[in-house]
């Protein structure tokens, strides 16, 4: 197959999932939840911590940082902590207690009763980001698990948003759009545009 083709096709398979996405009332329903529980959080002067591994990674600092710094206008930061950035913390933790609690110490650590959670795990298996719910869960913390149409943390989080695919870049691709719609949401609910634009 030549370049072109691969493209379009490409494209063409990514649009299928998220024309999936935009028709799943379930799922639509899921993310205005979690960007509801996102405003109370932040309302009653808690934080969000977010978590995932490579792909995810990135994008729990991307949302943080859209949380921190802006989205899609000026106005004040908001407290969110990726928890796959301090590479001295991440080391510590996956050389005393392993790679599978690089997450569930850090949300023990950094987190208190009203907190967020966000857990990114395109299998929805991660062993990190599980153990990571469990201990926010334990802890008081509210837990929000993005993924795909499989895997435990479906039925482990508080609000499960689940990706209706199992190929991980669509997974991903779509991950990010949500992200940035609870971002969206979040920002023009505490700080409303007329009044910082």
């Amino acid at each position: 197959m030549d370049n072109l083709s691969f493209i379009k096709n490409y494209l063409s398979d990514s649009l299928d999932v998220k024309t999936k996405l935009s028709k799943d009332i379930k799922v639509l329903n899921q993310i205005s939840k979690a960007a509801n529980l996102v405003v109370d959080g932040y309302k009653n002067g808690n934080k969000v911590l977010i978590a995932g591994n490579g792909g995810s990674a990135a994008d729990a600092q991307h949302i943080a940082a859209e949380f921190v710094s802006r989205f899609m206008y000026d106005r004040p930061g908001l407290p969110a902590i990726a928890l796959t950035t301090d590479t001295s913390m991440l080391t510590a933790i996956g050389n005393d207690y392993g790679f599978d609690l690089l997450f569930a110490r850090q949300v023990q650590a950094q987190s208190k009763s009203g907190d967020i959670f966000i857990g990114i795990s395109t299998s929805g298996n991660s062993v990190n980001v599980v153990k990571a719910v469990e201990q926010a869960k334990k802890d008081g913390i509210t837990t929000i698990v993005l993924c795909g149409q499989s895997g435990v943390l479906r039925d482990l989080a508080d609000l499960s948003i689940c990706v209706p695919s199992t190929i991980t870049p669509f997974i991903q691709e779509c991950h990010i759009v949500i992200g940035h719609m609870i971002c969206a949401i979040v920002e023009e609910s505490i700080f409303p545009r007329n009044e910082y634009v």
